[in-house]
C-alpha cells in the first residue's frame, strides 16, 4: 500500500514537472529540478500591488486660539500614536542649572491632578492596550501614548493631565535624583562610549553655549534641582505656542475635538504668567577639544574581556535642518556610512561606503569607524568616530583627517547613486513605522508649522549632484575642528596638529621630529 502511494506521489511529480526536471534520489525523496529564477509551471502569473509614491493620507495641522497646534496623519489600523512635542531641551537651559530637562523626563507620567501615582495612569493605559513614553533631547521634549483608538480621549487628556498638571511631589523629586545618579555611573561605565562621546563633541563644538550645554544632568546640579527651579522652567517653556498635539492613526476632527476639551482651557499647576526668561540664543560654533583620560581596559560586563581601546570622535560645522544644504549633508553621511569591524551583513548594511572601503577593509586594527551627523534648527555638525588601540591613535586621527579632506573630491556616479537610494530606503523603511511617523510629524511642525511628506523628501535627494557634495565639504572644511578624546591618550596629537592636518591638501598630521640626545 505504501509503495502504491509512493509511486502515485512520483507520477503526479513527473506530470507537473516533466520528467527531466524529476530526480530520484537514493534516500528514496525526490525533488523537482525547477530554477529559482523561472517562474513555477502551473502557477497563475502573481498579480502585484501598484504604488504611485504618495501618501495616502495628508498631514493635516490646525492652530488652536491658545497657539497649540495640532497635527494628525491618519494610518490604516487599530491603534494610533498620540503625544505632546515641546520646544524645550536641555539648550534652554542656559539661566537655570543644568539637567532640568533629564529631571522632567524622570518625572514624566508619575502623579498629576487627576492620577494619584504612575501605576494609576498605566492602569488607565492598559485598558485601551496602551503604553506611554518621555524622551527628551537638545532641542524637544516629547510626551507619546500608543493605545487603542477607540480609547483617545482617555488618551488625550492623560497627556493634558501628564504635561500641565503634574504635582512633583517632594518623595518622587527625591526618587529621580536616585535614578539620575544611577544613571550617571551607568553612564561612564558602559563598554559602549558613544553617548558619552556625543555629550563630550557637542561640549567641544558649541563650548558654554545652547546645544553645547550638557544633555545629561551634571552630578553637582543634581541637589540644586528642585519643585521651585521646576515650576519657574515650566512657565517659561511649556506654554501652549510652543506645543504640538501630534496624532498619527486618527481623524483629525476626533484630536481637534479631543484637544478643545482638555487642552484649549487648561491652567497649568505653576500658573498662567506670560513667560519672562525665554532663552533665544542662536546656536555659536566654536571648535575646540575636549578630553578625558579614563582606564578603558576593564569596560567589560562579560567573561570575554573587551580590548582596552581609545575613542577619538572628530567633527567639522554642518547646516541646520532648516537650510537647503540639510539634503546634500545627509547624503554624504550616508555616503561615508561605515559600522564595527565586527559588523555582518552585506551591502544594505553599508559595507560599501567609504569608511568600509578606505577605513576598516584596509586598516585591521581599527575597531570601528562610524559617520554620525547632527542636525539643529540653527546649526549641525557631522562628525567621524573611531577607536583603536592605545598605541596607533595617531595613526588612526590621520586616517579619519584624510578621509574628511577627500570628502571634497568628486564622487563617483555609482557611490553617490548607491547612497541617494540607501537614504531613501531607509527613510522609507522607517517611516513604515506608526511611532516614526509621530515623531517625525511632530518636529516637523513644531520647528516649521509645515510637513514634507516622503515623496517630497525623496525628490529632493534624487536632485543632489556630485558638485553639491563638493560644495557642502568645501564650506564644511573652513570650519575649525571640534575634537572629543576618550580612554589613553599618550598618543593623541595637539588639537593644533588635527587642526592643521583639515586645513592641508591631503590630510596628513604634521610629522614630529626627535632629537637624539
Amino acid at each position: 500500500m505504501a509503495t502504491h502511494v509512493s509511486r502515485s506521489r512520483s507520477w503526479r511529480c513527473v506530470q507537473r514537472f516533466g520528467i527531466a526536471a524529476y530526480r530520484k534520489y537514493s534516500s528514496g525523496g525526490s525533488y523537482p529540478n525547477v530554477s529559482l529564477s523561472s517562474p513555477l509551471p502551473g502557477i497563475p502569473k502573481p498579480v502585484f500591488a501598484s504604488v504611485d509614491g504618495q501618501e495616502k493620507y495628508e498631514t493635516k495641522i490646525t492652530t488652536l486660539e491658545n497657539g497649540l497646534k495640532v497635527a494628525s496623519q491618519n494610518k490604516f489600523g487599530q491603534f494610533c500614536t498620540v503625544g505632546i512635542l515641546v520646544n524645550s531641551g536641555s539648550r534652554h537651559e542656559a539661566k537655570y542649572p543644568s539637567g532640568i530637562a533629564h529631571f522632567i523626563e524622570k518625572l514624566a507620567f508619575c502623579s498629576t491632578a487627576q492620577y494619584r501615582s504612575k501605576d494609576e495612569i498605566l492602569l488607565a493605559l492598559e485598558k485601551h492596550g496602551g503604553i506611554c513614553d518621555c524622551q527628551t533631547s537638545r532641542d524637544t521634549t516629547m510626551y507619546a501614548v500608543s493605545a487603542e483608538v477607540k480609547g483617545l480621549d482617555t488618551v488625550v487628556n492623560l497627556l493634558s493631565d501628564a504635561v500641565l498638571q503634574p504635582r512633583l511631589l517632594d518623595e518622587e523629586i527625591e526618587m529621580t535624583k536616585m535614578a539620575v545618579r544611577f544613571e550617571l555611573e551607568d553612564l561612564n561605565m558602559r563598554p559602549d562610549p558613544e553617548p558619552l562621546l556625543t555629550e563630550m563633541i557637542h561640549a567641544a563644538a558649541y563650548r558654554g553655549n545652547t546645544v553645547g550645554l550638557p544633555r545629561f544632568c551634571p552630578v553637582d546640579s543634581v541637589d540644586k534641582i528642585d519643585k521651585g527651579t521646576l515650576h519657574s522652567y515650566l512657565r517659561n517653556y511649556f506654554c501652549p505656542e510652543r506645543m504640538v498635539l501630534a496624532g498619527v492613526g486618527i481623524e483629525h476632527d476626533q484630536l481637534l475635538e479631543c484637544a478643545r476639551k482638555y487642552l484649549l482651557n487648561v491652567k497649568p499647576v505653576w500658573g498662567t504668567s506670560s513667560p519672562a526668561n525665554v532663552d533665544l540664543s542662536v546656536a555659536q560654533y566654536t571648535g575646540g577639544i575636549v578630553k578625558m583620560e579614563k582606564d578603558m581596559s576593564d569596560v567589560s560586563l562579560c567573561p570575554t574581556p573587551i580590548p582596552e581601546l581609545t575613542h577619538i570622535m572628530i567633527g567639522l560645522e554642518s547646516c541646520s535642518f532648516l537650510e537647503d544644504d540639510f539634503i546634500p549633508f545627509a547624503v554624504l553621511n550616508m555616503m561615508m556610512g561605515g559600522g564595527g569591524s565586527f559588523s555582518a551583513g552585506g551591502p544594505g548594511k553599508g559595507m560599501f561606503t567609504r569608511l568600509y572601503l578606505n577605513v576598516l577593509n584596509r586598516h585591521h586594527w581599527m575597531y570601528n569607524a562610524t559617520a554620525y551627523h547632527h542636525s539643529y534648527e540653527d546649526s549641525g555638525l557631522l562628525c567621524i568616530h573611531a577607536s583603536s588601540d592605545p598605541r596607533q591613535v595617531r595613526e588612526m586621527v590621520e586616517i579619519i583627517t584624510r578621509e574628511f579632506i577627500q570628502m571634497a573630491g568628486t564622487a563617483g556616479e555609482m557611490e553617490l547613486e548607491r547612497a541617494k537610494t540607501q537614504l531613501k530606503s531607509m527613510l522609507m523603511m522607517n517611516l513604515e513605522s506608526r511611532p516614526v511617523i509621530f515623531e517625525d510629524v511632530g518636529r516637523q511642525v513644531l520647528s516649521t508649522g509645515r510637513r514634507k511628506l516622503p515623496h517630497e523628501l525623496c525628490d529632493l535627494i534624487s536632485s543632489v549632484t556630485s558638485s553639491d557634495i563638493k560644495r557642502v565639504t568645501t564650506k564644511m572644511l573652513r570650519s575649525k575642528p571640534a575634537v572629543a578624546a576618550l580612554g589613553n591618550l599618550t598618543e593623541l596629537p595637539s588639537y593644533e596638529h588635527i587642526q592643521a592636518a583639515l586645513s592641508s591638501k591631503d590630510g596628513r598630521l604634521p610629522r614630529m621630529h626627535h632629537r637624539f640626545q
